[in-house]
């Protein structure tokens, strides 16, 4: 909150909300920035006063019983709305406001006031004591103006307005104006608009929103629906990222069928370091409950699983098929005895015949888990035994003879044999390490195929078998489930217990010192439900992530294969996608086009929307590294640059990196760079080798990162130094890598290489 006296029209500033430099004096003329001024002090008083009701009424929420059932979720849901409330105003203050259109006069708005009166866009809404509509939320249709207009469809607007803002108070503004009638003197026009000028801005290491500079073409990306699949298609520096990121926000607000309760939506980027960057932008844009992760994050052995080594064997992995073989590996472990058994009580023997154990076995309702199901199959067989048990002394119950019956140790041999108990890896571990149940889950393999997929160790995990985990956990169920659930209801009883225990000894004492303050308070409901509810607090659930969702958001999607696809496909029944890539990205090559791709894989209703103007990546940069991709992909969607950064791509000798390093932190006080190699770093899960590892201050500046090309896919960086590209790889692979690494720059490309081609700029100069 800004801390200055309230102004109303026709007082004297005595205080700002603007901090414009000198040079920007004559944007400060109070006909130009007076309406504003007024405004910001009204967001401000109504910021202080929804901050004090959110608070006000989180407390109360926070005192009503917990309940159970829907009344349960409901108090749970409205806690969690209200502190994202706060969150949001506690991160923003007057900068909630992005910006303000004014209409072009033409009858009124959609809010009721007069369409040449100035509108005030905000990352949420906000109205004043007497309802009066302060800000209007970003996602709402009365915004989209804001985003969407463009000289050729001015959608109804005769000017616009983005404000950039620091530490609180406006820096900047820029107006873009559709129509001269009435605005001369209301506006201030310049020749930089507020959208180029931030593309200049130093990189920081979380990717920061850009709802401020959202382009037309970007907007309607956002905006569309969510039915069926979306795919985004654009090169480097088109804004794939920051569109996904917007649309997942716009989504929940706009789409009803989308909301927490009935799914909520997964984003799912290509590694660590990718969500560490974007970790900040969806709180920003005021969604806090989007679930995000990788494909390893699935499945718990996708922290530790290696890059498959052999060619072939990852091919083979990759394909949707080989999934699918899953569904006959459980299978095998479900079938009836089709031996009868002749079952003793201390009463009477019963006879169980092969079509008892089918009766039995098909007791699961499809789609079951397999451990779920055992449970069910073994109070099938016991009913059908109970049934069939003859008549007996009337002093026996029926539960007598269930006990007696579940007790028998040889059906329960034959029953755990029948239908045992499975986890995920040793299912598909024994795929690898038994040649005929391979055989008999795949029998599409051919013979040499199935002896190069054997293994010695069978839980040496790689990424290719992820899939495979994904599909047996997602089939077999968890065995560990119940006993989880059983031991938390424990733990919850006796913390309980004993803060209740806790409570009233202070109590117990307090009454002893006549310490009646407190002893009034502890005794209050309200604080016992409190103590109660903090402690009780069930740990997150393992598989949070396992589904389903209602909208999955998938960035960097050209480099998933077939059986990927899956991993995601188990997790949205709806086929409601995001999917956000570039086709000339793909490492391992991408030569269908997307509808064809996705058909394969089980997605059928697929829009495409193309980004074709880069506006991250210089032209100087883009000069270079066109030739790269061409090479081996002669069609690739190579975006257009729309800046020049004046800064030309210079070549140098690897020895020359410590000194490229020291002079660019020397120069600049502010931004990110990075080394890209084939070595990395610790955070690309390798360590420099002897050509790339930096000495002195860049060492160990926070500011200087070392990465792989593939861990360096979908961030971006002001200074990028390739080191050794050559080394990168041959063929598709390598030509990806070297052109995703180059394409990273904002600013400044170098390339390091063993020897430097004579007649290139040194890098050091």
């Amino acid at each position: 909150m800004i801390d200055r006296p309230r102004i109303t029209r026709g007082e004297t500033l005595t205080s700002t909300a603007f901090d414009l430099p000198t040079r920007l004096a004559a944007k400060a003329a109070p006909e130009l920035i007076g309406d504003d001024e007024e405004h910001f002090a009204a967001i401000d008083a109504s910021i202080a006063r929804t901050v004090a009701e959110t608070s006000a009424r989180l407390d109360d929420v926070r005192r009503q019983p917990g309940g159970h059932g829907q009344q349960a979720l409901d108090r749970d849901l409205e806690v969690h709305r209200l502190t994202g409330l706060l969150r949001t105003m506690g991160r923003f203050g007057l900068d909630l406001c992005l910006g303000r259109t004014v209409g072009d006069g033409i009858g009124d708005d959609d809010l009721g006031q007069a369409a040449d009166s100035p509108t005030y866009i905000g990352r949420a809404g906000l109205t004043d004591d007497a309802g009066r509509r302060l800000l209007v939320d970003w996602r709402s249709p009365v915004a989209e103006p804001f985003f969407g207009a463009t000289h050729g469809d001015p959608m109804g607007l005769a000017s616009r307005r983005r404000y950039r803002w620091a530490n609180g108070r406006v820096t900047d503004y820029w107006d873009e104006v559709f129509t001269t009638d009435g605005l001369e003197g209301r506006v201030a026009l310049d020749d930089q608009s507020a959208f180029i000028a931030s593309l200049g801005g130093s990189r920081s290491p979380r990717m920061r929103d850009v709802l401020s500079t959202i382009q037309a073409d970007q907007d309607a990306i956002i905006r569309a629906g969510s039915r069926g699949a979306l795919v985004v298609d654009g090169g480097p520096g088109t804004g794939k990222t920051v569109v996904a990121l917007h649309r997942t926000a716009y989504l929940l607000y706009s789409d009803p069928r989308l909301g927490h309760r009935r799914g909520g939506v997964l984003f799912v980027g290509p590694h660590q370091p990718y969500l560490d960057y974007v970790a900040d932008v969806l709180p920003s844009l005021g969604e806090e409950g989007v679930a995000t992760c990788t494909l390893r994050d699935l499945v718990p052995e996708g922290a530790s699983a290696g890059v498959e080594p052999d060619v072939e064997v990852a091919r083979l992995k990759s394909s949707a098929q080989i999934v699918r073989a899953i569904e006959a590996a459980v299978r095998h472990y479900e079938a009836p005895p089709t031996r009868g058994l002749m079952v003793e009580t201390p009463w009477a023997e019963v006879w169980l015949d092969p079509a008892d154990w089918a009766e039995a076995f098909d007791a699961p309702e499809a789609g079951t888990p397999h451990n779920d199901g055992r449970g069910q199959v073994w109070e099938a067989l016991i009913g059908i035994l109970a049934d069939s048990h003859d008549e007996i002394d009337d002093a026996v119950t029926d539960a007598m003879v269930r006990r007696a019956l579940q007790q028998n140790a040889e059906l329960r041999t034959i029953f755990n044999r029948a239908w045992p108990l499975l986890d995920a890896a040793g299912v598909v571990g024994d795929l690898w390490t038994v040649p005929a149940y391979l055989r008999a889950c795949a029998p599409w393999l051919e013979p040499a195929e199935i002896e190069v997929l054997q293994r010695a160790d069978p839980t040496a995990w790689t990424i290719s078998d992820l899939p495979l985990l994904d599909a047996a956990r997602q089939r077999i169920g968890d065995p560990e489930a119940s006993a989880r659930r059983r031991r938390r209801e424990a733990e919850a009883v006796s913390e309980r217990e004993q803060m209740g225990t806790v409570i009233d000894h202070l109590v117990d004492a307090m009454e002893l010192d006549d310490g009646e303050g407190l002893m009034t308070m502890l005794r209050g409901d309200d604080v016992r439900r409190t103590l109660l509810e903090h402690t009780t607090a069930p740990p997150a659930d393992p598989d949070a992530l396992a589904g389903p969702f209602a909208h999955i958001v998938v960035d960097e999607a050209q480099e998933l294969t077939d059986a990927e696809w899956q991993m995601l496909l188990l997790r949205c029944p709806s086929r409601s996608f995001t999917i956000v890539g570039d086709r000339a990205q793909a490492r391992h090559g991408f030569t269908e086009s997307w509808t064809e791709r996705l058909a394969r894989v089980g997605v059928e209703r697929v829009t495409i929307a193309s980004l074709s103007v880069n506006y991250r990546t210089p032209e100087e940069v883009m000069a270079a590294a066109e030739p790269v991709i061409r090479a081996v992909l002669p069609d690739a969607n190579v975006p257009t640059s729309v800046r020049r950064s004046g800064v030309p791509v210079a070549h140098g000798r690897i020895s020359e990196l410590d000194a490229v390093l020291e002079r660019w932190l020397d120069e600049h006080d502010d931004g990110l760079a990075c080394v890209i190699s084939v070595a990395g770093g610790t955070e690309g899960q390798g360590r420099p080798g002897r050509a790339d590892a930096a000495g002195g201050r860049a060492s160990t500046s926070p500011r200087v990162r070392r990465l792989t090309p593939e861990l360096a896919k979908g961030l971006e960086f002001d200074l990028v130094v390739l080191v050794d590209p050559d080394r990168f790889g041959v063929g598709i692979e390598g030509a990806v890598d070297r052109y995703v690494a180059m394409t990273r720059a904002t600013q400044q490309l170098v390339v390091l290489t063993s020897d430097r081609p004579a007649g290139d700029r040194p890098a050091s100069s």
